[in-house]
């Protein structure tokens, strides 16, 4: 029952955004953003999708390999591929990391242990994001700038917390086993040695290549704004679409639109520069819908090459 109201919540909060902001701009921006897509953004987002999907993929090797489960990094990239492309194309969002992480637990014969892999490499990433998103956020000068100083005295403030509670909770009981697993993890899949840093390096280079992507969707929805004057509303709308939405649409254009016309830009640019970018990303995510193809090809191939021929007899029948 909570994950069908979760599912539809989704959709009615995306429907509920996207329809506020036609109401209010209309549908011209949308329309536009649609429009202005041309072949040497869509080439770019390519590439830049490639790289970034190759740095995720070694993230997720690194932490696969803390866990003690083995992925060769050619499976990790495909794997990727089709777990973005369903993220961006099926409801609810994590369909496809739900994916990647059952396949490759079945490969491994341990599909608990796979699937925290995939949940330790996502929070590794979010981590790093939301890092780099309040260093740029409270250097450059953004909608949100004045409230970044709270944020950033919270999120300080909220670390040793967190340790004190872990800290609180050893000794027996179902909560601290749940607390000692949860170290262990963190240990040897997120901060062993050399690990964390190679984590690092792979969720830093994640986000500024979708950094670069929205520079070059706002350039190609016709806005002349500096970087130093976009790059902290890039970091800010790939926070924001981690929020629950079908494939990113709804809070990216509201947000987006709200950005965008508190920094005086106009919120129909930002709708703009939202489509183009929701797009960009699709088209990057494509390699995944070829992956998908291959891989119902192997399955049934061996399938069918497996039943037995129909005998003359049968074939006169």
């Amino acid at each position: 029952m909570s994950r069908t109201v979760w599912t539809w919540g989704r959709f009615v909060g995306s429907a509920v955004i996207l329809t506020v902001l036609i109401w209010r701009l209309g549908a011209s921006p949308f329309l536009e953003g649609v429009r202005m897509v041309d072949a040497g953004a869509l080439a770019a987002a390519a590439g830049l999708g490639a790289l970034t999907t190759l740095c995720c993929a070694w993230r997720w090797k690194i932490v696969a390999g803390g866990l003690g489960v083995d992925l060769p990094l050619p499976a990790a990239v495909a794997a990727y591929y089709r777990a973005l492309f369903l993220n961006l194309t099926l409801p609810g969002g994590v369909v496809g990391d739900i994916h990647r992480g059952v396949s490759h637990g079945r490969d491994v014969s341990d599909v608990g242990r796979a699937l925290r892999a995939v949940a330790w490499e996502r929070f590794a990433g979010q981590v790093v994001q939301f890092v780099l998103a309040l260093v740029v956020l409270l250097a450059l000068p953004s909608p949100v700038h004045s409230f970044m100083p709270l944020v950033a005295i919270a999120v300080v403030a909220a670390v040793p917390c967190v340790v004190l509670v872990a800290r609180a909770r050893r000794g027996g009981g179902r909560f601290a086993r749940a607390w000692q697993a949860l170290a262990v993890d963190i240990r040897d899949g997120l901060l062993a040695r050399r690990a964390w840093l190679s984590i690092a390096l792979a969720s830093a280079l994640f986000v500024c290549g979708h950094a670069v992507i929205f520079l070059i969707a706002a350039r190609t929805a016709g806005v002349a704004a500096p970087p130093s004057r976009m790059l902290p509303l890039a970091l800010l709308v790939m926070l924001v679409m981690v929020l629950p939405s079908v494939g990113g649409w709804g809070p990216r254009e509201g947000a987006l639109a709200w950005a965008f016309g508190a920094a005086g830009l106009g919120a129909q640019q930002g709708v703009a520069t939202a489509v183009v970018y929701g797009v960009m990303v699709l088209v990057a995510s494509l390699p995944g819908a070829a992956v998908l193809v291959v891989t119902w090809f192997r399955r049934t191939l061996p399938s069918r090459r497996s039943e037995p021929p129909l005998s003359k007899g049968t074939a006169r029948a």
